[in-house]
């Protein structure tokens, strides 16, 4: 085309233009157009193309306004050496003295941006050289000092960025965010499209009403970010959920938006209503409120009234072929695909008038999805009560039919979902637009899974049924109700959420930390990725334990009670000790225990001989007792008839004056019995739901010994007044939690992860 204008022989500099528009430009519609611009010589620079790729883009119908078009790209304007001159000449008297005091240290680069941005269509190597040439005329020939290097300035140590925390107002109330942590989700941290500018995503489908219902979607929602989280309320949420409730609600957070709670309830025969208030529950202990809480049973009528448009555009039709001839992808065609569009307005009308049984008709749409699944259905009969609509409905819509119209409906700008849904992303386009009605653009990221665990609801009640665990919140499980209940923070499940990372097929962006304010702590960077995300256990327990090492007061328990008397006890009666409920930080409180004559000690921190490396108590080797200022040697050992050790007769001496013990042990006097539920991994192997790794099943591969319960635990009394989900550090043992078994006289406590890693684990 180029060579029917300009002749066989092209210049390098129009070669290379017309190589970068059809490279970069995403719709071949318009390579013709730009062609003939770059082929008369009125696209002359790359500046100038680029412009013209970015009107094109923004510009989806046709026919595009070629005077708007040029006045966008600059055609035809011709900037003149005087005036390239006058500018240059500006700039340098902004900064004369700036210049004269630095010289040729200053930063030339800011004269050539300043110059730049008053000639856009300026030629970069005229101006420079007109930079060049001004600049020496003012300061003269570079001396001796100007050709050293300009010393680096010390800089002064600053506090990192992700902890300098920011106060911000949110729907009325002062929250605390991460600014650092907000900037990876804000803007175009993600590379995400504008609200209102769906049509520059790619494989967005632009039809002639697009732009009409872009701008009434603007005017709905004034530019705003909205996003939708929208779970099934048929079963809890596991931790995976967790990083989709992060994405949504964090990505709108960032960005000033908003974030939908919307409930899935199509299905009624699954869904009970614990299931809707446990789900609520959970999203807001993760730190987040929802803009609003709907259901796509809010939108039954409209959603039925849009069926029938349907089938009046031609676009679905009644079909009566049962449920397992078009399971699959290559089910033989429906011999109704063509049926007259009136016939299929009266049976479908007949199916919501409960004429049909179920399974003897459904509505289907007229499309093949991109993993090639054809003519996916919209609506199916259901003889089942709806917990919200009653008996009123008895057919009900399905998710490839309900999701995008909810969407549209509510207007979102960003329908953020799991990788698996690409294949419907297609049939999300194809069905608003169909209907002509707005369309928001879904994107996808990657999903998250744990190794040693099964999330899935089916799988999570063959459990509960076995007796394999107790409920949907056994502290084994992932579920994130069992993980509360556990004694994870909702921080460190946040926090791990963002050290996955999520993306696009399109490359989002390079990195997410954390998100929205919710999480406060510094996370490492990390990659982000489109593949799904399956994670060891460990690393989320690592998350856990920064979280809790700064929330949770310190204590003392005895898991395996050893009795200890101190014959020489300094006091006739009990004394207090102030114990600081965080040593490194002793501005943060103490609380007291009593310490009296009887102590008890962990029967592991005593042995009869001191092996080579063992630093605890023995007799002829002392040990200090934690916080009380004491150290204690071994005086006589009480065995019971089996030989076993029952009680230690010791006798103490202040630290002070005492040699230096090689070592100190927790201890507790006067205690509270409790019981301690001590958890390991439910699973043996990494997959148990993979038959190559466990042939059996995954029932067949459930740990023994994956709950120890201590009944007769000891606990320092300065844990009497907490309440269930309150959490501890129990000194050299671990982090625990309040269970809600917990009751007057028996408190108890689940282990929510150990002090340390252990490498076998990892």
């Amino acid at each position: 085309q180029a060579r029917s204008t300009l002749g066989p022989a092209l210049d390098k500099a129009t070669g290379t233009l017309l190589y970068n528009a059809a490279a970069r430009l995403r719709d071949p519609k318009h390579l013709s157009f730009l062609v003939g611009y770059i082929a008369r010589r009125e696209i002359l620079t790359d500046l100038q193309l680029s412009a013209a790729l970015e009107y094109v883009r923004s510009h989806p119908l046709e026919p595009l306004d070629a005077a708007d078009f040029e006045q966008a790209c600059g055609v035809g304007v011709c900037v003149t050496p005087e005036q390239i001159e006058e500018a240059v000449e500006a700039v340098i008297s902004k900064h004369r003295v700036e210049l004269l005091a630095e010289r040729y240290h200053f930063n030339m680069g800011l004269l050539m941006g300043e110059a730049r941005s008053r000639l856009r269509w300026a030629d970069g190597k005229t101006i420079k050289n007109e930079v060049d040439l001004q600049v020496l005329h003012l300061l003269g020939p570079k001396t001796e000092a100007d050709l050293e290097k300009k010393p680096k300035a010390a800089k002064a140590r600053q506090i990192p960025a992700e902890r300098q925390k920011v106060a911000v107002v949110e729907n009325g109330e002062v929250g605390t965010e991460t600014r650092s942590l907000l900037e990876q989700l804000r803007g175009e941290a993600l590379k995400f499209h504008k609200p209102g500018e769906n049509y520059k995503t790619d494989g967005y489908v632009v039809t002639p009403n697009t732009m009409a219902l872009l701008k009434q979607h603007l005017a709905i929602t004034g530019g705003q970010v909205r996003t939708r989280f929208p779970p099934e309320p048929n079963g809890i949420l596991h931790i995976g959920h967790a990083k989709a409730i992060n994405f949504n609600f964090g990505y709108a957070k960032a960005n000033g938006g908003v974030c939908f709670l919307r409930y899935d309830d199509t299905n009624p025969e699954k869904e009970e209503e614990k299931y809707f208030t446990a789900i609520r529950e959970m999203v807001e202990w993760l730190g987040y409120q929802p803009y609003a809480v709907t259901h796509a049973s809010d939108y039954f009528d409209q959603l039925y009234t849009w069926a029938q448009e349907l089938i009046r555009r031609g676009q679905a039709y009644v079909c009566h072929q049962k449920v397992e001839e078009i399971k699959g992808h290559n089910p033989p065609p429906s011999p109704w695909r063509d049926r007259p569009v009136e016939e299929s307005l009266l049976l479908f009308e007949d199916m919501r008038k409960g004429k049909f049984g179920e399974g003897e008709a459904t509505l289907r749409m007229k499309l093949v999805m991109e993993d090639g699944k054809m003519d996916p259905v919209a609506y199916r009969v259901k003889f089942t009560p709806h917990h919200r609509t009653g008996d009123k409905w008895c057919i009900y819509p399905t998710y490839d039919y309900t999701h995008c119209l909810c969407d549209s409906i509510e207007h979102i700008t960003h329908s953020l979902c799991t990788k698996e849904f690409q294949a419907r992303r297609s049939s999300y386009f194809w069905l608003c637009n169909a209907l002509d009605v707005y369309c928001p653009v879904q994107w996808e990221y990657g999903r998250l899974n744990l190794l040693y665990t099964v999330v899935s609801k089916r799988k999570i009640i063959r459990l509960v049924e076995t007796g394999a665990v107790r409920d949907w919140d056994d502290p084994r499980l992932f579920t994130l109700t069992a993980l509360r209940r556990r004694g994870f923070p909702p921080e460190a499940i946040n926090n791990f959420c963002a050290r996955v990372g999520a993306t696009d097929p399109m490359g989002w962006g390079r990195r997410m930390r954390a998100l929205a304010g919710v999480v406060t702590r510094a996370v490492p960077q990390v990659g982000v990725t489109v593949a799904q995300a399956t994670m060891e256990p460990h690393l989320l327990e690592a998350c856990a334990r920064e979280v809790l090492n700064e929330q949770a007061p310190r204590a003392m328990a005895v898991l395996e009670p050893l009795k200890v008397t101190i014959t020489n006890f300094p006091a006739p009666k009990a004394l207090e000790v102030l114990v600081p409920n965080f040593p490194a930080d002793e501005s943060r409180g103490f609380h007291k225990v009593p310490f009296q004559s009887t102590v008890y000690i962990e029967e592991t921190d005593f042995r009869e001989e001191a092996e080579k490396g063992y630093k605890r108590l023995a007799p002829g080797q002392p040990v200090g007792l934690r916080h009380a200022g004491y150290v204690i040697a071994v005086q006589n050992i009480i065995k019971d008839a089996s030989g076993r050790v029952i009680e230690l007769e010791v006798i103490c001496t202040k630290s002070d004056v005492a040699e230096k013990p090689k070592a100190f042990i927790h201890w507790v006097s006067e205690p509270l019995v409790c019981e301690v539920r001590l958890y390991e991994r439910l699973f043996l192997h990494k997959n148990p739901e993979d038959p190559s790794e466990v042939p059996g099943g995954f029932l067949s591969d459930l740990n023994p010994d994956s709950l120890r319960v201590v009944h007769n635990a000891l606990v320092d009394s300065s844990v009497l007044s907490a309440r269930p989900f309150d959490k501890f550090q129990f000194e050299r043992l671990g982090y625990f939690s309040v269970d809600p078994d917990s009751e007057e006289g028996k408190m108890v406590f689940n282990r929510t992860v150990t002090l340390k890693e252990d490498p076998g684990k990892a």
